[in-house]
């Protein structure tokens, strides 16, 4: 709340509009009149002399104007919470809030575990967590409600600055006593005979298993279809068979030995990345700079590819 003192009223007001689509819910997530929210964003109409909107029948859209206005207002947000973040932190990380978005998988054991680390070093910084498609994670670092993103890629984007990036094949998770289990690598013709869960067809996981198994020309009939990742690790080791997933999501449980995790041979099954997003251009709060290090350091597994940090 402190930072929105230093950010000017109309700004504040029309980017919630842009947000919201509508000036009556934009004014109730401000506890104001509607009609306050009306004035100011007619006045900056009024200022620049072109409409910053599009008034359509299921809400108010950004004009072209409206748009760049928006990205504007967006920074100078963002700026306004790093000056109040870096006030604080000349104390040290005592106090501070970090916005993350990810990918399901990630918030299953990474980042909780990340952040109770960093809170052992730094117990006043705080965390508000949330999870999403992949693209709509970078969409969320690009519209600034998001500080950090942790997602998968399948291309470069635009206006985000990759703090780090590594590839991420496509594994297949497995009890111990499971007859693939001996194996570090599996085809995708050995993986054939077992029942196997997999994610929504939306998952980039998911996407790539098609792609390999459409190369091979083999017919997989999913045992489970989920968009639940837990479901997934579950389905496994109450003994269904074998479940598509990525080597981050269940690092901890190959380690404590409840899973084996085996690479699936395939080349289409490469073809994807993490990627640790920031917005380009954006200084950030020093604890939002301090926890990307954090995550920078937890993510390679031993004996991983990581590729070059992109600016």
């Amino acid at each position: 709340m402190l930072a929105h003192r230093l950010q000017d009223t109309a700004l504040r007001y029309f980017l919630e509009v842009v947000r919201t689509g509508s000036v009556s819910e934009a004014a109730a997530r401000l506890s104001v009149s509607p009609s306050a929210v009306s004035r100011q964003v007619a006045g900056l109409e009024d200022l620049l002399g072109v409409p910053l909107f599009e008034r359509r029948p299921r809400g108010m859209v950004p004009s072209p104007a409206g748009e760049l206005l928006a990205a504007h207002a967006r920074r100078g947000a963002l700026e306004a919470d790093r000056v109040v973040s870096d006030i604080q932190a000349l104390q040290g990380l005592r106090r501070g809030l970090v916005r993350l978005y990810s990918s399901a998988g990630f918030a299953i054991e990474f980042l909780p575990r990340a952040i109770a680390l960093f809170r052992a070093r730094h117990p006043g910084m705080q965390f508000h967590l949330r999870t999403a498609a992949p693209t709509a994670v970078t969409q969320a670092v690009l519209d600034g409600d998001a500080d950090i993103g942790l997602t998968y890629s399948r291309a470069a984007q635009r206006d985000i600055e990759v703090q780090h990036r590594q590839v991420a094949p496509v594994i297949v998770t497995m009890l111990p006593s499971h007859p693939l289990a001996r194996h570090a690598g599996v085809t995708l013709a050995q993986m054939r005979p077992y029942p196997i869960a997999v994610p929504e067809g939306d998952n980039t996981a998911r996407q790539l298993f098609d792609i390999a198994c459409s190369q091979r020309r083999l017919v997989f009939e999913p045992a489970l279809v989920t968009s639940q990742f837990e479901a997934l690790t579950h389905f496994v080791l109450h003994g269904g068979g074998i479940a598509l997933g990525g080597e981050v999501t269940v690092r901890e449980r190959v380690r404590r030995g409840e899973l084996h995790a085996a690479l699936i041979r395939e080349r289409a099954l490469s073809g994807r990345a993490i990627e640790l997003q920031t917005l380009a251009g954006r200084t950030l709060p020093e604890g939002v700079r301090a926890f990307v290090d954090h995550v920078r350091a937890l993510l390679p597994a031993p004996g991983s590819t990581t590729m070059p940090d992109t600016p």
